[in-house]
C-alpha cells in the first residue's frame, strides 16, 4: 500500500514492519480482502468525532512507536472510526489532525499481546474563524461494533458474558445487530450445555414429574428448557428491544456506594436504558419474561400448565435476571476477557 511505503520511508522502518499491514483506508473496507495477521498481534482503534459529536470522515490518524518514528497513517472512515491491527506489543501514541480542527495528540498507549483496545473518542475542536466540516455518521456500523465487542467478553474465557457493557457510553444498537446477538447467544456451545445442567437438575428433583424418568423423561425437560432458553431471548434480547427501542444490555456502573451500586443492578432488571439514552420501564425484559413463560404452557405437561406456571416461569426469570446483574455488577469485569480498556462504567 502506499501510504504504508511513505511511511516507512519517512520513518526508516526496517524489514520488521513490514510485517506489519495497514487497516484498510474507507474505500477499502469493502474489498472483502482479509490479511492474515501474525500471531499475539494487537489492535488499536477507535472513533474521531467533532465538537457536536458528530463523527469525523476523513481525521488523518498517524500512529507512531515508542521511538517517536512514524508507523502507520490513515484517514478515518465515513463512521469515522480507524483501526490499526497487526501491531506487536508496545507502548503507541496517536495524532490526529484534520483541516480547521486543533490537533489531538494522545498519552501513550500499551499494547499487549492479542490485545484489540478501543480508545476514548476522540474529540477535535475547531480552530477560531468560520470553518467548514462534512460530516457522516453511519449508526449502522457504530452498532455493528458493538456487537463484536460484546461476542468476544467471556468469563474466563469461556462462558459468554454478551449483554454487559462497560462502556457506560457506548452507542446502541439497531434491530438487526439485536438480532444478530440474540441468535449468538442462542448457538453458543455453551448456552447448549448450561440447557443440559438444567434439564439434569430438574430430573435429579423429578421436577414436572409428568414427563418421567429415563433418557424420554431427560429429553422431554431439555426440550422444554431450550424452548425457554430460546424464546425467552428472542423475546426479551431481540423482539420486545426492537419494538420498544430498549437497549437489552446491562450497563456497568461501576461507581458510587455499595448500596446503591446494589439498587441500581436490581432496579436494572425493570429499568431500562432506551435507545436515545433515557431510562425507562424495562418492558423488553417484562414483557419477555412473561411472554416467554406463556408459550411454555405449550409444551410443559398439562397439570403444570395454567395462570401459575407462567406466573412462577416469569417471576422467577426477573428475579434471575436481578441476581445476574449483581454478578454483573461486582463480579465479572475483573474475570471477563476483552472488556475493552476505557470502558470503567459510569463516568
Amino acid at each position: 500500500m502506499a501510504s504504508t511505503a511513505l511511511a516507512q520511508v519517512r520513518g526508516g522502518l526496517t524489514a520488521y514492519n513490514n510485517a506489519l499491514p495497514d487497516a484498510p483506508q474507507p474505500e477499502q473496507a469493502s474489498s472483502g480482502q482479509n490479511v492474515a495477521q501474525p500471531a499475539g498481534a494487537g489492535t488499536i482503534t477507535g472513533t474521531v468525532l467533532d465538537t457536536n459529536r458528530d463523527v469525523l470522515q476523513g481525521a488523518r490518524v498517524t500512529l507512531a512507536g515508542q521511538s517517536g518514528s512514524v508507523t502507520r497513517s490513515i484517514e478515518s472512515g465515513i463512521d469515522g472510526q480507524f483501526t490499526f491491527s497487526g501491531l506487536p506489543p508496545g507502548l503507541y501514541q496517536l495524532t490526529v489532525t484534520a483541516p480547521g480542527m486543533r490537533p489531538f495528540t494522545s498519552p501513550q498507549i500499551s499494547v499487549q499481546a492479542g490485545e484489540f483496545h478501543i480508545v476514548p473518542a476522540i474529540t477535535l475542536k475547531v480552530f477560531g474563524g468560520e470553518t467548514h466540516v462534512t460530516v457522516t455518521a453511519n449508526k449502522a456500523q457504530l452498532a455493528e461494533q458493538q456487537v463484536q465487542i460484546a461476542v468476544h467478553q467471556r468469563i474466563a474465557g469461556v462462558i459468554p458474558n454478551f449483554y454487559s457493557t462497560y462502556d457506560w457510553n457506548a452507542p446502541p444498537m439497531g434491530a438487526k445487530q439485536k438480532f444478530q446477538l440474540a441468535f449468538r447467544s442462542i448457538i453458543d456451545p455453551v448456552s447448549f450445555l448450561s440447557v443440559a445442567g438444567v434439564a439434569g437438575a430438574e430430573q435429579y428433583q423429578n421436577v414436572f414429574p409428568a414427563y418421567g424418568g429415563g433418557f424420554e423423561g431427560y429429553s422431554k425437560r431439555y426440550g422444554a428448557a431450550m424452548a425457554n432458553h430460546v424464546s425467552g431471548t428472542l423475546l426479551g434480547r431481540a423482539v420486545f428491544p426492537s419494538v420498544f427501542h430498549q437497549d437489552p444490555r446491562y450497563f456497568y456502573k461501576g461507581k458510587g456506594s455499595i448500596p446503591s451500586r446494589i439498587l441500581y443492578a436490581i432496579s436494572a432488571a425493570v429499568i431500562a436504558r432506551g435507545d436515545d439514552g433515557r431510562w425507562k420501564p424495562n418492558y423488553s425484559h417484562i414483557l419477555g419474561n412473561f411472554s416467554a413463560a406463556a408459550i411454555s404452557n405449550l409444551y410443559y405437561p398439562p397439570a403444570d400448565r395454567g395462570a401459575s406456571l407462567i406466573l412462577l416461569n416469569g417471576l422467577g426469570d426477573l428475579g434471575a435476571d436481578a441476581a445476574s446483574n449483581l454478578f454483573r455488577e461486582f463480579l465479572l469485569k475483573r474475570i471477563t476477557s476483552h472488556v475493552p480498556k476505557h470502558a470503567n462504567g459510569q463516568p
